[in-house]
């Protein structure tokens, strides 16, 4: 499941409002919004952002969250380590090889520390 997924459920599942219901509204397939909800699908993009912002009435913070959420929800990542230093090339590949194996807490301490915390 992506981060766009994730929130996207929250926010539908607390509106009471099925897959069904918010694809035919939108005029997609609820298999669309299902897989972008577990993270089948690439990022949405940003017309779609836009139509579930509208149809869920998000506004001002949670319609800003949601889109920062769309732009870091890719899930297949590519890295190219070219031009790098021996250090960055070797971060990529290590991280790549071992990222399905990384616990929870591991890749929350990596998100924190990407973020300065």
């Amino acid at each position: 499941m992506t981060p766009f997924g994730a929130r996207l459920r929250q926010w539908r599942e607390a509106r009471g409002v099925t897959l069904a219901q918010m694809a035919a509204a939108m005029q997609v397939s609820s298999a669309y919004l299902s897989a972008l909800e577990h993270g089948r699908r690439g990022a949405p993009s940003v017309g779609l952002v836009h139509q579930v912002c509208e149809y869920l009435g998000l506004i001002w913070d949670d319609a800003d969250e949601l889109r920062r959420l769309a732009q870091i929800s890719r899930p297949r990542v590519v890295l190219d380590a070219g031009g790098l230093t021996p250090e960055a090339t070797e971060l990529a590949n290590r991280l790549a090889d071992s990222f399905r194996r990384l616990p929870p807490e591991r890749v929350a301490a990596l998100l924190a520390a990407l973020e300065g915390r």
